[in-house]
C-alpha cells in the first residue's frame, strides 16, 4: 500500500510539471508576508513592459519625420519611470484586485482613469525631477498607446483565466459546524478568487443543517488529491484529534500541495484574522508579529518622508478648506478641531482635524458614535468628509510621532474602553502607532457601531502581525481609490 501512494506522489510530481503552467498561476507569491495572486504578479510584470514599450512607441509617433535621438538624451531610466508611475497607478485603482474583472465597458472606465491618474502622478514627477521630462505630445501619445496595450493583454489574459479556470482548486477537510465557516464565507464572496472543490466529512464532525457539497476521498487522500488537482487542503473538522487522515496529509504535503488549517488559510485569503474562532496559542506561535529597531526605523523614516513629500500638495488644499469653514460658520468657531484618541500602548494624544461637524455637536459632552446623514455634520463639513480632506491636517500628527502615515485608525478613549469590554484582543491593534489611513480602512467600508469594530479589527490584526514597507506602500496606493472614489466615506 505505501508504495501505491509512493507511485501515486510520484505521477502526481510528474502531472504537476507537466502542468506547470496552470499550477504556477494557482498559488499566491509572498511578498514580506503578504500574499498576492501570482496570475496579478504575471499580469503587472507584463503590463510594465508593455507599459515601457508603449513610451517608445508614442515617441516613435511623435517625431516620426524628426531625427531626436541626439536631442533626448538617454531613454531608458525615462521609459522606466513612465513604466512605475503607470502600473503604480493602475494599482492605486484597484486594477489588481480579483473584483476588477469586469466588463469590457467597466474595465475601460478603470484602466482610463487609472492612466489618467498617471498623467497627473507624471506631471509632478517631472516637476520634481525634470530631467525625466519629455514632451507633452510624446507623453500624450505614449499614454494612448498604454492604453490600447494595457486593454489587449487584459482582454487575452481574462479569455486565458475564464477557459483555463486558473482558481485555486481548494478541498475541505471537514463537514461540521467548524467547515460551515469555509462555506459561509464563500456565500459572502469572500473566497470568490477560489474553486472549493468539496467539503470532506471527518470523524468527529457536528451535523449542522448546512447542506455541504461532501465528497468521498475514501482511503487514499494523496489520489483523490492527484485525481481532482487540488491546490490548497483546509484543515476544518470539528476535532482534529479524531481520524484525520496524517500520512495522506504529509504525503500531499511533500508532493507540493499546500495544507492549511483554517485560521492561516482565512489570513491568506481573506487578508483579515478570524477572531471569532482565534486562539492566544495561534498568536504566539505563527510567524509575524515581529518588532525591531530596524523595523521602527525604517517605518518612522518612510512616514516623515511620505509626509514632506505630500505637505506641498496639499497645502493649497488646507487654505481651501480653512476659508470654507470661515465663510460657513462667518467667523465663528474654530477651523482645526482636537480630539483626545488613542495612540500606540494605550497613550492618549490630541489628534488634528478640520471642523466637520457644528460646534455644539456634543453639548453634554458625551461621546456619540458618527453616523451616515449625520444632523451635526455640516455642509462643508460633508464635502471635506467625502474628499477625506478633513483628516489632512494629520499629516502634522505623523510628523510629530504621535501617529504613523498608515495603521490602525485612533479611536477616543470612551469606545476604545467599551469595544475592548466586548471585543476579544481588541487592545492588540495598539502594538503599533494609529494611522492615516490603514489596511482596514481600504479593505471595509465606514463603520461606527461595535460590530463594525469587530470586523476592522480583524483587518487591523492582520496588519500589526504583517506590516512592513512594501505593505504600507499598497496600502497608500490603494487609498488612492478610497478617496478618488468616496468608498466609505461619512
Amino acid at each position: 500500500m505505501h508504495g501505491q501512494e509512493n507511485k501515486l506522489i510520484q505521477t502526481g510530481i510528474r502531472n504537476t510539471t507537466r502542468m506547470g503552467t496552470i499550477r504556477f498561476f494557482r498559488h499566491s507569491t509572498q511578498f514580506f508576508r503578504h500574499y498576492i495572486p501570482t496570475e496579478f504578479i504575471v499580469l503587472g510584470v507584463l503590463e510594465f513592459i508593455a507599459l515601457t514599450l508603449s513610451f517608445y512607441v508614442g515617441l516613435e509617433l511623435r517625431f516620426f519625420w524628426a531625427d531626436w535621438e541626439p536631442h533626448l538624451g538617454p531613454l531608458l531610466p525615462k521609459a522606466l519611470v513612465f513604466g512605475v508611475v503607470m502600473l503604480m497607478s493602475l494599482v492605486a485603482l484597484g486594477a489588481y484586485q480579483r473584483q476588477s474583472h469586469q466588463s469590457i465597458e467597466m474595465l475601460a472606465l478603470r484602466i482610463g482613469s487609472a492612466l489618467m491618474l498617471g498623467l497627473v502622478s507624471l506631471g509632478m514627477t517631472y516637476y520634481i525631477v525634470p530631467m525625466f521630462f519629455l514632451g507633452r505630445g510624446a507623453i500624450a501619445l505614449a499614454v494612448l498607446v498604454s492604453f490600447f496595450a494595457i486593454m489587449l493583454l487584459r482582454v487575452l489574459f481574462y479569455r486565458i483565466e475564464d477557459k483555463r479556470d486558473m482558481r485555486p482548486r481548494v478541498l475541505v477537510l471537514g463537514a461540521g459546524e467548524t467547515a460551515q465557516l469555509v462555506k459561509q464565507a464563500a456565500e459572502d464572496g469572500e473566497l470568490n478568487g477560489l474553486n472549493i472543490v468539496g467539503y470532506a466529512p471527518m470523524p468527529g464532525d457536528k451535523p449542522v443543517d448546512t447542506e455541504f457539497e461532501t465528497v468521498a476521498v475514501d482511503d487514499s487522500l494523496v489520489r483523490y488529491v492527484e485525481e481532482e488537482r487540488i491546490d490548497q487542503i483546509v484543515l476544518a473538522a470539528d476535532d482534529r484529534r479524531q481520524g484525520l487522515p496524517a500520512q495522506g496529509l504529509l504525503d500531499c504535503k511533500m508532493s507540493g500541495v499546500d495544507v492549511l488549517d483554517l485560521l492561516t488559510f482565512f489570513e491568506r485569503e481573506t487578508g483579515k484574522i478570524r477572531i471569532d474562532i482565534l486562539h492566544p496559542s495561534w498568536l504566539y506561535l505563527s510567524e509575524g508579529f515581529r518588532e525591531s529597531a530596524f523595523r521602527r526605523m525604517a517605518k518612522r523614516l518612510f512616514d516623515i518622508s511620505v509626509s514632506l513629500i505630500m505637505l506641498p500638495f496639499v497645502l493649497p488644499l488646507m487654505v481651501f478648506a480653512t476659508v470654507a469653514i470661515l465663510i460657513e460658520s462667518r467667523g465663528k468657531g474654530p477651523v482645526l478641531y482636537r480630539q483626545t484618541r488613542v495612540s500606540e500602548n494605550g497613550k492618549p494624544f490630541s489628534i488634528y482635524k478640520f471642523r466637520s461637524m457644528c460646534t455644539d455637536a456634543e453639548m453634554d459632552g458625551k461621546a456619540v458614535w458618527a453616523s451616515k446623514n449625520d444632523s451635526r455634520i455640516t455642509r462643508v463639513g460633508a464635502v471635506l468628509r467625502k474628499c477625506r480632506v478633513d483628516e489632512v491636517p494629520q499629516l502634522f500628527n505623523v510628523l510629530k510621532g504621535d501617529m504613523s502615515f498608515v495603521g490602525p485608525r485612533p479611536e477616543r478613549p470612551e469606545f476604545v474602553q467599551q469595544l475592548a469590554d466586548a471585543i476579544p484582543y481588541y487592545n492588540e491593534r495598539h502594538r503599533v502607532k494609529p494611522g492615516l489611513t490603514g489596511w482596514a480602512q481600504i479593505r471595509y467600508s465606514y463603520g461606527a457601531s461595535e460590530e463594525d469594530g469587530r470586523q476592522k479589527l480583524q483587518y487591523d490584526l492582520y496588519y500589526v502581525k504583517n506590516y512592513n514597507i512594501f505593505m504600507d506602500l499598497l496600502i497608500l496606493l490603494q487609498t488612492a481609490e478610497v478617496v478618488l472614489l468616496g468608498k466609505g466615506a461619512h
